[in-house]
């Protein structure tokens, strides 16, 4: 079964990031959508998706807390706790 939400959140984290790889290299987006593809494969296999999730949760929750600007922290802070629970949850009941 393909991972919608998770492409949606790789895509969405890919075309911010496209901004952020040119300022400073980041690859979050592309490793965001590699962690769909294998869930997709194999929905236990969420691990990728995981830790994407939690770093992003950490690095743009720490901009969105020092900034407290909304676009583009505080959303990519939503969207990678959401997906933070989705695959703690997907992994918690293998």
């Amino acid at each position: 079964m393909t991972d919608i939400v998770g492409y949606a959140y790789g895509l969405t984290v890919l075309a911010g990031g496209l901004v952020g790889f040119i300022k400073a290299g980041s690859l979050f987006g592309v490793l965001a959508c590699l962690g769909a593809y294998q869930v997709s494969n194999n929905p236990r296999n969420a691990t990728l998706s995981l830790i994407v999730s939690i770093v992003l949760l950490c690095v743009m929750g720490g901009r969105f807390y020092r900034g407290r600007k909304f676009m583009p922290a505080g959303l990519v802070t939503i969207l990678s706790l959401i997906m933070v629970l989705r695959y703690a949850i997907r992994l918690i009941s293998k």
